[in-house]
């Protein structure tokens, strides 16, 4: 059973808890695009792991992790990752691979992003990590980026000069600080023999495993709603994290693929800039926040909170074709007497919008519209059965579905691995 797991939402939903799960039955887990711009949370007993690059199945013993082309890797920010996953007491020899077709975040992409963000006007930033994630993807589609494979090449330290030194031109233009090329030729250096052992050609290895019978689990970053394409552009991500980016990140084809399942969490949140038209500013909002731990993996910074958004889930299941949800944090809710899910957006001549804009300048004219439910106000997280659930959580939990198609597959009613009910799947 080869799988697509995708955030449905504006990312943060548990997708790493999901994939730890799933991971179970699975041979290979693949990254398939982002970078270390997001954060995959797994607790596992009274132990949290926060994962940024490495995919979450390296915690299962004897599971391939593989990252796949569409990803953008900064070798730093991956040997950091490697040494700390070791020191878990996890081992990697022969079973972590990295794609020679996967392009590299560079320091001159972090100095790039930074200084470009600077440089927009307060109400066109976009509110980057300032990772280098996009620069590195307009390299990649521009044909200058660099690859991982290119560190096998004898010239690759002077590759490394020429890019700083047209990188300077770009930083001079913004006023910001020019790069050392000595400097980075210096840093770069020991990433050579550091990576070598990993470089592998997955397409190659990804299918003679699908010959062999492995099932494939692919885990992406980000969300649907950050999609390049899909998402509230421009404030998204530079790469497709939809279930399309499976394929094309990782090299297997769309008929290797059995199902599709999005994760969504149970009340809303996004990071960042952009529009969020269920967003709370109230002691709701807060609420949601504390309860639900709502501070970024990857920055710290504190997630926007606010009641399910049944408009963007439904779009999301249509642009995935998502069969199974995986749905996150229920527990969260236990305390609220009324829990809301927003159908619609609502102009103000009483037009009603239940699918999702591409224009963003129409979300400033509309409010919610909210259906409302009563809580269930007691404890969730101590429970192993669905069908122990208090009525009214299953009721909220089966509006949301009539709402937005697809079918239950997990529920989880806590941060750890073993508050994780399995459902239809």
């Amino acid at each position: 059973m080869n799988t697509v797991l995708v955030g449905a939402q504006w990312g943060d939903e548990g997708k790493g808890k999901v994939i730890d799960f799933l991971t179970e039955e699975a041979d290979v887990v693949v990254r398939f695009q982002g970078g270390s711009n997001a954060g995959h949370t797994v607790v596992v007993g009274d132990r949290k792991y926060v994962l940024h690059l490495v995919p979450s199945g390296i915690l299962h013993d004897a599971k391939h992790c593989v990252i796949g082309n569409g990803v953008v890797m900064d070798p730093f920010d991956l040997m950091r990752e490697l040494e700390q996953v070791e020191s878990w007491g996890f081992d990697l020899k022969g079973r972590f691979h990295i794609s020679e077709r996967c392009h590299m975040v560079m320091q001159w992409h972090r100095a790039l992003d930074k200084a470009e963000e600077a440089a927009r006007a307060e109400d066109r930033k976009i509110g980057t990590t300032g990772r280098g994630i996009g620069p590195a993807y307009a390299a990649k589609v521009g044909r200058y980026g660099m690859r991982v494979g290119d560190i096998l090449k004898s010239d690759f330290l002077e590759i490394v000069r020429a890019q700083v030194i047209e990188a300077n031109r770009a930083l001079r233009a913004l006023g910001a600080l020019e790069l050392d090329p000595d400097e980075m030729v210096r840093l770069y250096t020991p990433m050579v023999p550091a990576l070598m052992p990993y470089v592998t050609d997955t397409i190659q290895f990804l299918h003679d495993k699908l010959d062999k019978g492995a099932s494939l689990l692919f885990e992406g970053a980000q969300a649907t709603m950050l999609d390049i394409d899909f998402g509230t552009y421009p404030f998204v991500t530079s790469s497709n994290p939809t279930a399309g980016g499976a394929c094309t990140g990782s090299g297997v084809s769309p008929r290797a693929i059995d199902r599709i399942i999005g994760v969504l969490k149970l009340y809303t949140t996004r990071v960042g800039e952009g529009p969020f038209p269920t967003e709370l500013n109230d002691e709701d909002g807060e609420m949601l926040r504390q309860r639900g731990g709502e501070f970024g993996a990857t920055t710290g910074r504190p997630r926007r909170c606010g009641w399910f958004d049944a408009v963007i889930a439904r779009y999301a299941q249509r642009v995935n074709g998502i069969d199974y949800w995986a749905m996150t944090k229920l527990d969260v809710l236990d305390t609220f007497p009324v829990v809301k899910i927003c159908t619609g957006y609502r102009r103000k001549d009483g037009f009603v919008y239940t699918t999702f804009p591409a224009d963003l300048d129409i979300l400033k004219w509309c409010e919610p519209v909210y259906e409302e439910m009563p809580g269930w106000q007691s404890t969730t997280s101590h429970i192993t059965k669905y069908e122990d659930l208090p009525a009214n959580a299953k009721a909220y939990i089966n509006r949301i579905l009539e709402l937005v198609g697809g079918k239950l597959g997990v529920l989880s009613v806590g941060p750890a691995r073993e508050t994780t009910l399995r459902i239809n799947i």
